[in-house]
């Protein structure tokens, strides 16, 4: 009988007849007997023919695309040639037809409909399963990794797929609200206690500055370090990031000098507290500033523009490109620890927290101190 086939499946039909198919290959691509596609293709249907309401998210693959790679297989092309025909990548192609029965057995609408429903939302979620869920929960508060969980699991129940589940199913079972097959009380279980999750990465380009010189074009006489006036500079954050100290490091002398910032972090604070920083000393000690990639650089234009100093920027997430200033913000911390409001200390705290760094022996210096080298230097200035 034809009366089950969708309006979509006819369609089918009658294009592959018309490009040549026998009615049994005809029947295997559409998933029905060649007597039914006879039926369908030598006269319309007198009943109305429903219509198959789905279509794919824009990007993915289409009915047609299917028929395409269907034809393109049945004449001996390779996946690259079909991908041209289609407009798409190799590897679509060749994921496609081994997702669904390989170059022997692929069939345009059985691989349609199974594209169906995997797209089919909501998904149920896989430790729904109550037995999966007790065992995940036994392993996890014997302090198993969800990583090892997940591997012991295929190990054991190798022949019941419904035991397998992936590491990053029970994380997020774990951190994602509204996912209770396991207790939130077990995240307390995995190795860094936390409660939420923390992010690996975050895309470079996000909330990327305007108009950045990067490291890669800073003048060769910065890493030597023969010429003193090259800058390293940061911010040091206190508690919930509601406070913050600006750092400034010269790479020759391991001189410091800090930014006092009581009204915040904002670029035009941050702007402005630099401008003060090298009033302090003479201009030929200001050649260069390298920096993070910060929103605090905001200013770096204006800054350059009524200076004349530089400011290079870090590639992200690279900090040892800023290594002198990232030694110095440990040494910082003995000063003002990880965790504690930095807005608590006045301008004259950080005036003595700098002489107090500035004149202790450095072995990079030869256990010279920071403030008699940039002393030597001063005295060689004309």
């Amino acid at each position: 009988m034809a009366a089950h086939l969708t309006m979509e499946q006819r369609q089918l039909a009658r294009r592959l007849s018309a490009k040549g198919l026998s009615l049994r290959e005809i029947g295997h691509q559409v998933g029905c007997s060649h007597q039914v596609i006879r039926t369908v293709v030598r006269r319309e249907s007198k009943y109305p023919v429903p219509s198959d309401a789905w279509r794919p998210r824009p990007g993915r693959l289409t009915l047609a695309d299917r028929e395409e790679i269907s034809l393109g297989l049945r004449g001996g092309l390779s996946f690259t040639e079909i991908a041209v025909r289609l407009g798409r990548a190799t590897s679509t192609v060749s994921r496609e037809v081994a997702g669904n029965g390989g170059r022997g057995d692929y069939r345009a609408w059985r691989a349609h409909q199974r594209a169906r429903q995997r797209a089919r939302r909501p998904k149920p979620f896989k430790l729904s399963c109550a037995t999966l869920a007790a065992k995940v929960t036994q392993w996890l508060q014997e302090w198993w990794s969800p990583q090892e969980i997940s591997h012991r699991l295929r190990m054991d129940f190798a022949d019941d797929p419904m035991m397998h589940v992936s590491h990053e199913t029970i994380y997020q079972s774990l951190f994602v609200q509204g996912r209770g097959e396991l207790r939130r009380e077990l995240a307390r279980c995995l190795r860094t206690g936390r409660i939420k999750r923390r992010p690996r990465t975050r895309p470079d380009n996000m909330g990327q500055l305007r108009g950045m010189v990067m490291i890669s074009e800073r003048v060769a006489e910065v890493e030597d370090r023969a010429v003193p006036g090259h800058w390293e500079g940061d911010l040091l954050i206190g508690k919930d990031c509601r406070s913050a100290v600006g750092t400034l490091v010269e790479r020759t002398t391991r001189y410091v000098m800090l930014l006092h910032l009581p009204e915040g972090r904002e670029a035009d604070r941050v702007g402005e507290a630099l401008r003060n920083a090298i009033a302090r000393l003479p201009s030929e000690l200001f050649r260069s500033i390298t920096w993070d990639q910060g929103r605090e650089m905001g200013c770096h234009v204006g800054f350059t523009v009524a200076t004349g100093i530089p400011i290079y920027f870090c590639d992200p997430h690279s900090p040892w490109q800023r290594g002198s200033n990232e030694n110095t913000n440990g040494l910082l911390r003995q000063y003002m620890p990880k965790g504690t409001d930095l807005s608590l200390h006045t301008a004259e705290d950080l005036a003595r927290f700098e002489y107090s760094l500035n004149n202790r022996p450095r072995k990079t210096l030869g256990y010279m101190k920071p403030s008699e080298r940039l002393a030597e230097f001063l005295a060689l200035t004309p």
